[in-house]
């Protein structure tokens, strides 16, 4: 079933996909997909701060539209946009008559059904030229790692602590799922995976310059590497296709010596 996002060019579409994102990596699925990038074209520009969930999935569409591109096709994704316009208090009429061309003026300047201006469009246009183009740029190497993270002690809120985490954004880093593992003594540490680009983020320095660092060491007293694991897909591919023209070319041989 598709997901559908409402007016996410206001301050509450925004909010609901904030709280869409808090637990979610992506819109759909497990990985990047066309229904991201349906979304984020919708977006004129990068959201604010405020929205912590929404501002850590735009910068990760961002930096994947730039360096690798976007291939998944989605589960599906509807956007609903609708013009919302406040009603004002009332005042009391206004005796003084103003002239024809002052009204037709004032009539240009007010926008009630929200129509885009053509620096919008322009933007909007280069945004779905970038969208389009990414899938043919070359794909950087990837990582993935599994992060042990730890507490103070038995009274830290494990909420916040994993909001803390997820809420370090670095372009070429996307944080995955996560548990809770008990360790002892009412004690539970934070395990939680993440997908970076190797030429843009270096998993000691987001440890001692983010994570280690305020305001996250406020509830974070460690963090350990448990697993590193170099994503070799393209590797196999082509080595797959290597040993299988040799297997053809080891049976040609053969069947001439026959």
């Amino acid at each position: 079933m598709a997901v559908v996002f409402t007016n996410l060019g206001s301050q509450s579409g925004l909010q609901k996909l904030n709280e869409y994102l808090l637990t979610r990596s992506y819109i759909s699925g497990y990985q990047a997909s066309k229904d991201d990038l349906a979304v984020y074209a919708i977006l004129n520009s990068a959201p604010s701060s405020e929205y912590v969930n929404v501002a850590r999935w735009y910068s990760h569409i961002d930096a994947l539209i730039r360096l690798s591109g976007v291939t998944e096709e989605g589960k599906g994704v509807k956007i609903e946009c609708s013009a919302i316009v406040e009603a004002s208090p009332v005042t009391p009429p206004v005796t003084e008559a103003k002239a024809p061309a002052d009204e037709d003026d004032d009539d240009d300047d007010v926008d009630l059904f929200g129509e885009e201006t053509e620096e919008e469009k322009k933007a909007a246009e280069e945004r779905a030229a970038a969208v389009k183009a990414s899938s043919k740029k070359k794909e950087s190497g990837k990582s993935s790692v599994l992060l042990d993270v730890k507490p103070w002690d038995d009274e830290t809120d494990m909420k916040k602590l994993e909001e803390m985490v997820r809420s370090v954004q670095m372009e070429g880093l996307l944080w995955g799922a996560s548990k809770l593992v008990a360790v002892g003594y009412g004690i539970k540490k934070l395990q939680i995976m993440m997908t970076i680009i190797d030429d843009l983020v270096s998993v000691d320095t987001l440890i001692e310059e983010r994570l280690q660092e305020p305001p996250c060491n406020e509830y974070i007293q460690s963090c350990d590497i448990v697993a590193f694991n170099k994503i070799w897909f393209r590797f196999w591919f082509a080595v797959m296709r290597y040993l299988n023209k040799s297997l053809d070319y080891f049976c040609y041989v053969m069947i001439s010596f026959t």
